[in-house]
């Protein structure tokens, strides 16, 4: 807990949480935005689904950039500073540090998902939409886009730790956002191999195509369980192995 605290207050002078909001805010408007204009020419499908979809599509585009920012900004301290050497001369050991701010950059982005769901319940009850508040449907949201950014996060960490021109992590996070946005595109087998695909592979709500009209359907809570156990299973064997090789490279 002490060297989380540490990775936070690190960050007390970068605006990290100010920036992370204003990103996801500019993402959230323009979903809703689009939902909006798609609800003004069909009015009979104004409902939660649409917005989930609308909003795990772009997902798909902006956590992965928004991942790959804040991991970058909390591990090049450690690069631009030049402290490695004065860390583990301070008995701090590399695998500690790794987990600090991969935590760090977890919580952050968890509290990212979290306004995403709050933002979703408050346009929905401005919007008067017929039915409830989906608790269920939000929550199975939250799991999803959480777990798919775990991953991500363990990515991006290992090549930000690993080189020290954060350029290439900044780089492999929009190479994230562009397969996360076209990853639909890919055959399935293809897919599954790419975290980024998953902000709408784990969405509670897909889109079928029946009779050349979109129907949204919602996914078979069974169906998505063994997807994120593989997932989980992904992201804890990603982040072995990066933190197994930066605790053993040379600073």
């Amino acid at each position: 807990m002490r060297m989380i605290r540490l990775e936070f207050y690190k960050l007390r002078r970068k605006r990290l949480l100010l920036m992370t909001v204003l990103f996801l805010c500019a993402e959230i408007v323009w979903a809703f935005a689009a939902a909006g204009m798609s609800f003004s020419r069909h009015p009979g499908r104004a409902g939660w689904e649409p917005v989930i979809v609308m909003l795990s599509s772009m997902n798909g585009l902006f956590l992965p950039i928004l991942s790959a920012i804040v991991v970058s900004r909390i591990c090049d301290m450690e690069h631009k500073g030049n402290t490695w050497k004065l860390l583990l001369s301070a008995s701090v050991r590399r695998g500690q540090l790794y987990a600090a701010k991969y935590i760090c950059a977890c919580l952050i982005m968890l509290c990212a998902c979290l306004l995403q769901v709050l933002a979703i319940a408050a346009f929905g009850v401005m919007n008067d939409f017929i039915e409830p508040v989906p608790i269920f449907l939000l929550v199975r949201f939250l799991i999803g886009v959480a777990v798919t950014n775990m991953v991500v996060i363990a990515l991006q960490q290992w090549m930000s730790m690993a080189v020290k021109n954060q350029a290439f992590a900044l780089c492999l996070g929009m190479l994230g956002g562009f397969i996360g946005l076209v990853g639909d595109l890919f055959p399935a087998t293809v897919r599954r191999f790419f975290a980024w695909t998953y902000y709408t592979g784990l969405s509670p709500i897909t889109q079928k195509y029946a009779s050349e009209e979109m129907q949204l359907i919602v996914r078979d809570w069974g169906e998505a369980l063994p997807v994120t156990g593989m997932l989980i299973a992904a992201g804890f064997a990603i982040y072995a192995a990066g933190s197994l090789h930066v605790s053993r490279q040379e600073v």
